[in-house]
């Protein structure tokens, strides 16, 4: 059981100082406090806010089976030959809490456990309201002031879940793989509108080209983009072997490079904080409309609904006056 759910103190500063030295059980125990909504947890944001925004956080999501873990290793040992601290973020929004260490992740990522410049955290979202957009952006914080240069947020890949990724990261990628499904059924899905980088991965499968073509052509379809605009690279890899990756590590840079050029990077952080911001407001909001649920008067209030004396409307805006008053 953590400190949290025991209701014990933790000690943030020092917690905060340890991470910031690189120490793994420190980092764990922040994002820990994160997992558990911790009463302590203003005092950690508080701590980490002025260590934050220097970390590149990058978002890979896609169906299960087309190797999102392994593309997401392979990123890593490429990042980590460049010298770079990663962080990686496993977020399975349906799942219950791992409750494992930081480094605890060594079925998937077992070469990577040892290195003091890698983190690795398995997460899961379920129990929080909000999901993915609760949660995750207060680990990827913890992983930022820690010192990581890059956030690698992996997602399970299926419904909700990619289009949430896309708002918490920095750059999205979409993985597809030749046999998971074809284009149209992407577009249906929605994962050709969040894509910054699009990577067809085991591509030394049979129709992996053709994947990449039709992929491209779903992509150029009523595309209108001015001089200059970012159109979503191609990239494929075969993520077990290594191929390709070094590819997909330009085109990273190279999306990076022009967010910062015009001004998207700036952007797409300031809309991610109000988003961060607008979701811990509702659920500070509903948490209390939770705790009137036998109040007298909401009792009322939705008793003068049932009879049609009352609309909703209004006696919504009679309930938050009442809890914002």
């Amino acid at each position: 059981m953590s400190e949290a759910r025991r209701g014990r103190s933790t000690d943030v500063p020092t917690l905060v100082e340890q991470a910031r030295e690189g120490r793994p059980r420190a980092v764990a125990r922040l994002i820990s406090l994160v997992e558990d909504a911790s009463p302590q947890l203003r005092e950690v944001m508080a701590a980490l806010a002025p260590l934050t925004g220097g970390a590149y956080v990058v978002g890979l999501t896609g169906s299960p089976g087309v190797g999102k873990s392994t593309s997401t290793s392979a990123l890593v040992t490429a990042f980590r030959r460049a010298g770079r601290r990663v962080g990686v973020l496993a977020v399975d929004p349906s799942s219950p809490f791992s409750g494992g260490a930081l480094l605890g992740d060594r079925v998937r990522m077992s070469e990577h456990s040892s290195d003091p410049g890698v983190y690795i955290r398995s997460m899961a979202t379920r129990g929080h309201l909000g999901g993915l957009a609760w949660a995750a952006p207060q680990a990827i914080r913890v992983l930022d002031a820690a010192g990581c240069d890059v956030v690698l947020v992996e997602t399970v890949g299926v419904g909700q879940s990619e289009v949430e990724i896309a708002a918490q990261a920095d750059t999205s990628v979409v993985l597809l793989a030749p046999g998971m499904g074809d284009g149209i059924q992407a577009a249906k899905a929605g994962i050709l509108e969040i894509g910054d980088v699009y990577v067809v991965n085991k591509a030394d499968r049979d129709g992996a080209d053709a994947t990449a073509r039709e992929l491209n052509h779903m992509l150029g379809l009523g595309e209108i983009r001015a001089a200059g605009d970012w159109r979503p690279p191609i990239v494929k890899t075969v993520a077990a072997r290594g191929e390709g990756v070094e590819e997909l590590v330009d085109a990273l840079e190279k999306h990076r490079a022009w967010m910062a050029e015009r001004g998207v990077l700036a952007e797409r952080r300031l809309s991610r904080a109000a988003n961060e911001i607008e979701t811990i407001a509702v659920t500070a909001l509903r948490e209390r409309i939770g705790g009137l649920r036998g109040d007298q008067h909401l009792a009322v209030l939705a008793a003068k609904v049932t009879e049609g004396t009352l609309d909703p409307y209004t006696a919504a805006d009679d309930l938050v006056s009442g809890l914002t008053s």
